[in-house]
């Protein structure tokens, strides 16, 4: 796992995050690993394959449309990138 090291947190920040840990009842450390993951990972977020899919319903895409797209992709292979 990763460390990350947070400087220069205001006293009254600090303070409110031991108050909120207690509240939890976990270590102030633990607490802000909580607020992180949620901040970063929320329950809401959107997910690419629901949202494709949710996508395909409200078109109304049927398997022949897909058959049709598939015909016109470019068959030959993706040249790789070149970094000169």
């Amino acid at each position: 796992m990763a460390v990350l090291t947070v400087r220069n947190v205001p006293d009254e920040v600090h303070r409110a995050l031991r108050v909120r840990a207690a509240m939890h009842g976990r270590s102030t450390e633990a607490e802000v690993r909580e607020i992180l993951e949620n901040a970063v990972k929320p329950d809401q977020r959107i997910r690419m394959g629901d949202a494709l899919a949710e996508l395909g319903r409200q078109l109304a895409l049927t398997n022949d449309d897909l058959e049709v797209l598939d015909q016109l992709r470019e068959r030959a292979a993706a040249e790789p990138l070149r970094f000169e």
